[in-house]
């Protein structure tokens, strides 16, 4: 056994606590949230960086700020507090007659029109399982999976995963350009030259999913491999948005062809066929588990890709 373990009590609610004032910067408002008293929560993080012997907050008169040993330390106690409850979690859905729940993270950049897949196969085979379902940029997914605040992820392919997670499946989701129906009949009568279709796309309005996103990078650099020099005059967080709006005439985008299938009634709105296609990976991402809940593991092999 560790000796800090042995000669320190290691407390989860001090570690609770200390999430609380890196959440807020403040020791205030986390002890407002916490039901206790300021000077309470300044005892209990002065006991906090006694039991480890670090200073771990730096204490100013408008804010706190964490220091290099509090950075690592609010790192792995999210981690640890994350797997704590969701060990008390495993334990009532195994023991008791709890019901079993699966925490599910979906990336913003994913369409309403993928969720039947992700949930439709589920629901049917396994009703007894509740689901939490949140919508939420890509990195903050893989952060809430590392602190074992979701069970699952689903989003596009990340540059790099954390060695804590790893992806059990990808599929591929084909992108078509669309327009509205007098833009795409203008491009289906030019002739069909490069040049032609690179100046007509240039003087477009251009709606695009957020260059900050994974999904917005890459159809960022597809379109200039394209050799096409576009300007947004929309960056968006959603493609059902996207697709609204070119249907009102607004512009022309790159969307999901399967986001396409909840819009067919939508008579002003047309696809582009292009010579090359963008296509993005998307995967499903879990934490590194010695043995996965059968339920999980159901619930991934259930997903219609």
């Amino acid at each position: 056994m560790h000796e800090l373990i042995k000669t320190a009590a290691f407390d989860l609610y001090e570690l609770h606590l200390f999430q609380l004032v890196v959440k807020h910067r403040s020791f205030t408002k986390a002890s407002e949230i916490a039901g206790i008293t300021q000077s309470a929560m300044t005892r209990q993080m002065q006991g906090l960086e006694t039991s480890v012997g670090l200073d771990l907050l730096e204490r100013t008169t408008r804010s706190v700020r964490l220091t290099s040993a509090g950075e690592f330390l609010h790192r792995e106690a999210s981690r640890l507090l994350g797997d704590a409850e969701q060990a008390l979690q495993r334990l009532h859905e195994q023991f008791s007659d709890s019901k079993k729940e699966i925490r599910v993270g979906v990336s913003r950049s994913l369409c309403l029109a993928h969720l039947p897949g992700f949930f439709h196969a589920n629901i049917r085979h396994t009703p007894l399982v509740g689901y939490r379902i949140s919508s939420e940029p890509s990195a903050d997914i893989l952060t809430a999976l590392e602190a074992n605040e979701l069970d699952i992820g689903v989003l596009s392919r990340p540059k790099k995963l954390p060695g804590t997670l790893r992806i059990t499946h990808r599929f591929e989701d084909t992108f078509t350009l669309i327009a509205s129906d007098d833009l795409a009949g203008e491009f289906a009568q030019m002739p069909k030259s490069k040049e032609r279709r690179t100046a007509w796309a240039e003087r477009q309005n251009w709606l695009l999913l957020d260059k900050q996103t994974n999904t917005g990078q890459r159809l960022n650099t597809f379109i200039a491999r394209q050799g096409w020099n576009v300007n947004p005059i929309m960056q968006l967080d959603s493609f059902d948005m996207i697709i609204n709006l070119v249907s009102l005439g607004m512009g022309v985008s790159f969307v999901p062809i399967r986001a396409l299938a909840l819009y067919s009634r939508k008579k002003n709105l047309k696809r582009i066929k292009l010579p090359v296609r963008f296509i993005r990976e998307l995967v499903v991402v879990i934490r590194q588990h010695r043995k996965m809940p059968d339920h999980f593991t159901q619930f991934i092999e259930n997903i219609l890709f």
